[in-house]
């Protein structure tokens, strides 16, 4: 059973193996708008399991990591080798101030209980000057996945949640603008999301459910997903993230 306070520990392994590297298209856009490079000190909000954190090593640049779950903190310090990763969240950030380059939060930010103290609280660990990105899901129409999770709730006879103000166009500038950082670009990308098979594909979708819940699902999701299905078998998804740089300006 899950862990109230810490949901995601239970399902960081699946999520890592289905969705780990799921937002890689929008890394690009927010390490270059970011002029992230060698030797630049930047802190993942909200590190999953580590790929972002891994890529940027990549890039050469000086990584820190947090995330609220125990789980997927473990499996980031794994991957990320020499990371210095902690637990937290973006209204507590653990770091000293002006520790930081530049702040990225991908799939993350929506989270923000607050999110106008969200980004006063990333303000205060960048250095003058900084930069911070956020990246998150377009509106739902944008996302094939929509249509599956569209499936699911009528199964259990609810209706699909609406789109967050940050899903909409304009949203994260708006809120970056409003809040007195200097937006420097945003724009939408497209996400692919495939898996190799029906069983990748149901085990995807459904991760952290229990066997029955998958057992008695699993058709809904098959059928949802048939106009995805290619011809080997595969699934292939095309969904939408935003995405959008800013930079401090006290």
């Amino acid at each position: 059973m899950a862990n109230p306070v810490d949901p995601w520990s239970a399902v960081a392994d699946d999520w890592g193996r289905y969705w780990g590297t799921f937002a890689r298209p929008v890394w690009e856009p927010l390490v270059r708008t970011g002029g992230i490079g060698p030797g630049s000190r930047v802190l993942d909000v909200g590190c999953g399991s580590g790929e972002l954190l891994e890529h940027l090593q990549d890039q050469g640049a000086r990584v820190s990591g947090v995330d609220p779950a125990a789980r997927m903190a473990e499996l980031a310090q794994a991957r990320a080798v020499g990371a210095d990763v902690r637990i937290g969240d973006v209204e507590h950030l653990p770091f000293d101030d002006a520790a930081f380059d530049a702040v990225l939060a991908v799939n993350a930010f929506q989270f923000a209980r607050d999110p106008d103290d969200a980004l006063g609280e990333i303000a205060r660990v960048l250095t003058p000057g900084g930069v911070v990105g956020l990246a998150g899901w377009a509106e739902r129409a944008r996302n094939d996945l929509d249509g599956i999770n569209a499936a699911l709730a009528a199964a259990d006879d609810e209706e699909p949640p609406e789109d967050g103000p940050l899903r909409l166009e304009g949203g994260l500038t708006e809120l970056l603008a409003g809040a007195g950082w200097a937006v420097l670009d945003a724009g939408v990308v497209s996400v692919p999301w495939t898996a190799r098979d029906a069983n990748d594909l149901v085990r995807g979708i459904l991760f952290g459910e229990g066997d029955a819940t998958v057992a008695e699902l699993a058709p809904v999701v098959v059928e949802a997903a048939a106009p995805f299905r290619r011809p080997d078998g595969r699934y292939r998804l095309v969904n939408a993230f935003r995405w959008a740089v800013a930079r401090t300006t006290g």
